[in-house]
């Protein structure tokens, strides 16, 4: 493939096109959140906007960095100080084009983290649930995964990273929810959809007792773990449209 330099403003326009940017109301501003310099001929994505992978794309020399989890986010303090400081200085001296996806890189329907997650633990999708029909309903694909244990160890081998299960191993399954990241919340959304199982990235304390008391399992498999796929799912896509350099960058994380 040759390497071709494609100009900033055309392809933020063509990925808030291709993701449907406008449709959501979301926590953060999607799209160019630090603008760089004016033609981009290299990506390095990653799942959050660390300072560790700023670094990383320095090194790369990348020409942007494409997230899932960037800046300024909704009721956070303003100031461009402490760690905002060091972040942001980089990206501008260095003239780094930051682009970030939340909500709209979780619900893409082909690459987006939960089509991805999807793809990679081998289940159908069937439907929607939760605001904004951000969950997924499906069924296991394969005869192989014919309960609950089956699907958690499934999990381990493909994200590299055991879950959290609360529930029976040996329970059957049968309709399978999920959405990737911080969504322990949409629970009792994946109950009321008719889920048997529920997979997401956290758990928090109320949720163990919500889960034992329906007898819906919960996977807790990892907010890092579940989101890493969408965003490289989305800079092989540029790549393969545009004709970009693209290099993924997985900062670990136990979370």
């Amino acid at each position: 493939m040759v390497q071709r330099l494609v100009d900033r403003d055309a392809l933020a326009n063509y990925l808030g096109q291709k993701l449907n940017v406008e449709q959501y109301r979301d926590y953060c501003p999607n799209g160019l959140q630090v603008e760089g310099r004016a033609e981009i001929g290299s990506i390095v994505s990653g799942v959050t906007a660390s300072l560790a992978l700023i670094e990383a794309a320095l090194d790369l020399k990348a020409d942007a960095i494409l997230v899932h989890h960037g800046y300024f986010w909704r009721g956070e303090d303003p100031r461009v100080v402490g760690i905002r400081q060091k972040r942001l200085t980089q990206l501008l001296s260095n003239r780094i084009n930051l682009f970030a996806y939340h909500l709209p890189l979780d619900m893409h329907a082909e690459l987006g983290n939960n089509a991805q997650l999807a793809n990679l633990l081998g289940l159908s999708n069937h439907g929607r649930f939760a605001e904004n029909n951000i969950g997924w309903l499906g069924r296991a694909a394969g005869a192989d995964l014919a309960t609950v244990g089956d699907l958690a160890a499934r999990i381990a081998q493909v994200l590299g990273r055991t879950p959290l299960l609360i529930g029976d191993p040996a329970q059957r399954l049968d309709v399978i929810a999920w959405c990737t990241g911080a969504a322990q919340n949409m629970l009792e959304d994946a109950i009321s959809a008719g889920a048997g199982v529920y997979i997401s990235g956290e758990i928090s304390e109320p949720t163990v007792h919500l889960a034992r008391e329906s007898g819906v399992a919960y996977l807790a498999a990892g907010h890092h773990a579940t989101e890493r796929y969408g965003v490289q799912a989305l800079g092989t896509h540029l790549a393969e449209h545009f004709g970009l350099e693209h290099c993924f960058v997985d900062i670990d994380n136990p979370v």
